[in-house]
C-alpha cells in the first residue's frame, strides 16, 4: 500500500487546493500532483476536478473517500502494531485535554496498567481540535477532551464534568474585580459562552488563555483573577496566592470519550474511559 498516496488524496479532500495541500504535506505542488494521478491511474477514473473556480472532488473521488479514511486508519493501525510489536498482547495510544492530563494523569494511567497489564500506553496531552484530527486519521485510539467535532467515523460519549472556580489575588467579589488585570480562560468555545453569558463585563480582557498550568502562572506572576480547576482553586488558597471570589459562579465544563466507532464497545476502550468516569466523579 502506498500511503503517502491516500494520505495526499485525504488533505486534498480537506482543503480542496493543490497548493495548500503542498504546504500542509511538506512538498511540491507537482508532487501533489503526481500522487493523484497515480491514484487516479490505479482506478481509471478522474478523483479531482480542476478550473478556474478550484479544486473539487468528482463522484468517484467522494466514493473512495471512505475507503480512504479506513485504508489510512488501519495502515496506522498495522504500523503501530508490527514497530511496538513485544511482550505486550496489544498497544493504545490515548489523548487527553491538557487541563484533565495536569489533574488526573498519573492516577489514571495507573488504574489503566492495574486493569490492562497486557496492554502498552502512550499518552499525550493535547488540545480537542488536534486530538479530533488525530483519532479521525487513526493515530490516536481514544481521547478525553472537552470539544467533539461529531465526524462521521468517530464516536462521542459524555462521561463527567470538570468545575472551573473564580480566584482572585486581591478581590474578593465580582463588583471588585478589574477588567484591566483579568486573566480571561478559553478552555473551550463551550466554557468562553458559559463565560461570556456569566461575566459579559469581564469577556474583553487584555490577557486570555486556554490552559490551567498557564493561567496558574500568570496569576503568580502578574495577580489579577481568572477561572481556574476546583483543585488548583484550593491549592492556591492553601498557598494564601488567590482566594474564590465569593459571588462568582462556578462554570461547569463537559467532559467526552472520543473512540472510533468501530472500536467504542472493545473491552480494553471501555475499561479506559470507565477508569477517566470515576476519577471525574469523585
Amino acid at each position: 500500500m502506498q500511503i503517502d498516496l491516500i494520505e495526499t488524496f485525504l488533505d486534498l479532500m480537506e482543503t480542496r487546493s493543490f497548493n495548500r495541500t503542498a504546504d500542509r504535506l511538506n512538498i511540491t505542488q507537482s508532487t501533489v500532483s503526481h500522487r493523484i494521478k497515480a491514484l487516479e491511474a490505479q482506478f481509471n477514473r478522474k478523483l479531482f476536478t480542476r478550473n478556474k473556480g478550484g479544486t473539487a472532488p468528482t463522484a468517484s473521488g467522494l466514493r473512495f473517500l471512505d475507503h480512504a479514511k479506513a485504508l489510512q486508519h488501519q495502515w496506522h493501525e498495522a504500523t503501530r502494531a508490527v514497530e511496538n510489536a513485544g511482550t505486550y498482547e496489544r498497544s493504545m495510544r490515548l489523548g487527553i485535554q491538557h487541563d484533565l492530563a495536569e489533574a488526573f494523569a498519573g492516577q489514571w494511567l495507573s488504574a489503566v496498567r492495574a486493569d490492562l497489564p497486557t496492554t502498552s500506553i502512550y499518552m499525550e496531552a493535547d488540545y480537542s481540535n488536534q486530538m479530533n484530527r488525530d483519532l479521525a486519521a487513526g493515530d490516536l485510539d481514544l481521547a478525553i477532551l472537552y470539544t467533539p467535532h461529531y465526524l462521521p467515523d468517530l464516536h462521542y460519549e459524555r462521561i463527567g464534568e470538570m468545575t472551573y472556580t473564580l480566584v482572585g489575588t486581591t478581590a474578593r467579589t465580582v463588583s471588585e474585580l478589574q477588567p484591566e488585570k483579568y486573566i480571561q480562560a478559553v478552555y473551550s468555545p463551550a466554557f468562553d459562552r458559559a463565560h461570556r453569558l456569566a461575566l459579559p463585563q469581564l469577556s474583553a480582557a487584555p490577557l486570555a488563555s486556554g490552559q490551567n498550568i498557564a493561567i496558574t502562572g500568570l496569576l503568580k506572576a502578574l495577580g489579577g483573577a481568572a477561572y481556574v480547576t476546583s483543585s488548583t482553586a484550593l491549592r492556591l488558597a492553601d498557598e494564601g496566592t488567590a482566594l474564590p471570589i465569593e459571588n462568582a459562579p462556578p462554570i461547569q465544563q463537559t467532559v467526552y470519550a472520543a473512540t472510533s466507532i468501530r472500536t467504542r464497545h472493545a473491552h480494553q476502550h471501555r475499561r479506559i474511559i470507565s477508569v477517566m468516569q470515576d476519577l471525574l466523579a469523585q
